[in-house]
């Protein structure tokens, strides 16, 4: 096996005792990187020279934290003090922040070793889309608008990466690529350095090939409960099945995937049973638009009237048009959100954990599209965790997967449940 090969936490093992060293991992991303990526073309920037002389001094130092001496990508709408951060946008090409953002710079305070930028929608919002293709089929899209950073984990350039989620933007991709995904709760990773597009909603990501790696990353940023929450039997669980108020836009691959997932936890041990959000939670889907497009006026006013012309369309219209939107609509939305919130906590009387689509189905041909967040946009304005999960592969041959969702805060709970379930459900 090489290096590249690792998960994460393998890696992060090998290297503790002795069996790898960082130098020899990034070495190994590099060269997979410079094998695969002229077709997948998940990367917008990397600086091999930056990240090798990293390693070497991780390799000279006793372990610094979870992530020592690991490889990470960073979605090019997040600051990197020593890359440019371009937000794939024709504005901000060769832009050089004069500092990390917290993300990065906690990232790498536990160890971890930056690799490079990866590809993404304009400004994680819309207008160019990533050049990126799925690495199981490059005729497909990747999903986004973590595009790269789903791919580059996927297709094994890197075993860590940093995303973002806005409606669908982090866990969509994971399932798209194959890999796992978390989304925390909103605000428990600070947004520091971030490029905003709807500042109620945008949370911060990560992605790895195993439970174990989202650990890591959790870990380093100390995510309240991690190291104290005891290992989860897997019998007696109580799983609900909850196919959303938005079941209509389901295809069959992830129908599919979804009942088998189900199956394989009740053959287990897992107790499963239908669950149903409460009739007045059906229109979160459109108060989470109404709210993204809303938020997103603010964020994009100072490029409108600085950049008009090099601003795309599609993003210039939340300044221009935004669909109606106004301080009425989006005032009831917020207050449709925030009587939603706490409640949603209180229906996990009877459940432990909620098994639930984290995308239709398979990743659809053509790069014209990054795929429907549909699946994701109620979990996403709820500002509760989500994890995606691998589950097989549909009928044209495409991974399909399907999401775990946790109430507010219970992240570490969450990651300890689908350490249990991923051996039963990713087979």
């Amino acid at each position: 096996m090489e290096p590249f090969e690792l998960t994460a936490s393998e890696a992060a093992h090998a290297i503790r005792d002795g069996r790898l060293t960082s130098e020899a991992l990034v070495r190994s991303c590099l060269e997979r990187i410079e094998d695969r990526d002229p077709e997948v073309r998940a990367w917008i920037t990397v600086d091999p020279a930056l990240a090798l002389a990293a390693a070497r001094e991780a390799d000279k130092r006793p372990a610094a934290g979870p992530l020592h001496g690991l490889p990470f990508g960073v979605k090019d709408v997040i600051d990197t003090a020593d890359l440019p951060t371009t937000q794939n946008s024709p504005i901000f090409q060769g832009h050089r922040p004069a500092r990390d953002a917290a993300c990065v710079a906690i990232a790498r305070s536990a160890g971890g070793i930056l690799l490079g930028k990866t590809d993404t929608v304009e400004f994680a919002s819309g207008g160019r889309k990533a050049a990126t293709r799925n690495p199981v089929n490059l005729a497909h899209t990747p999903g986004g608008s973590s595009s790269g950073s789903g791919a580059a984990v996927g297709d094994r350039h890197v075993p860590l990466a940093l995303g973002t989620q806005t409606g669908g933007s982090h866990i969509r991709p994971a399932a798209f690529n194959g890999i796992y995904g978390f989304k925390p709760t909103w605000g428990v990773v600070s947004r520091e350095g971030m490029k905003h597009y709807a500042v109620s909603l945008d949370t911060l990501g990560w992605y790895g090939r195993s439970v174990a790696d989202l650990a890591l990353m959790a870990e380093a940023f100390q995510l309240e409960g991690m190291g104290k929450t005891p290992p989860v039997i897997l019998a007696g669980l109580r799983v609900g099945l909850c196919r959303s108020p938005v079941w209509s836009r389901i295809e069959p691959a992830g129908e599919a995937a979804l009942l088998l997932a189900a199956r394989r936890l009740e053959e287990a041990g897992a107790v499963v049973v239908p669950f149903e959000l409460p009739e007045d939670f059906s229109t979160l889907a459109e108060v989470q638009d109404v709210i993204r497009r809303g938020e997103g006026r603010a964020s994009f006013l100072d490029l409108y009237i600085s950049d008009r012309h090099r601003l795309h369309p599609e993003l210039a219209d939340h300044c221009e048009h935004n669909h109606g939107i106004t301080t009425r609509t989006l005032t009831e939305a917020y207050d449709v959100a925030d009587s939603c919130r706490p409640r949603f906590a209180a229906l996990f009387e009877s459940i432990d954990v909620i098994l639930t689509p984290p995308a239709p189905g398979e990743a659809p041909e053509g790069l014209h599209t990054t795929g429907d967040h549909i699946f994701n946009s109620i979990w996403t304005v709820l500002h509760v965790p989500c994890l995606a999960m691998p589950c097989g592969r549909g009928t044209r041959g495409l991974p399909v997967g399907v999401q775990l969702v946790a109430p507010r805060f219970q992240d570490a709970a969450l990651l300890a449940m689908a350490e249990a379930m991923a051996p039963v459900v990713d087979v």
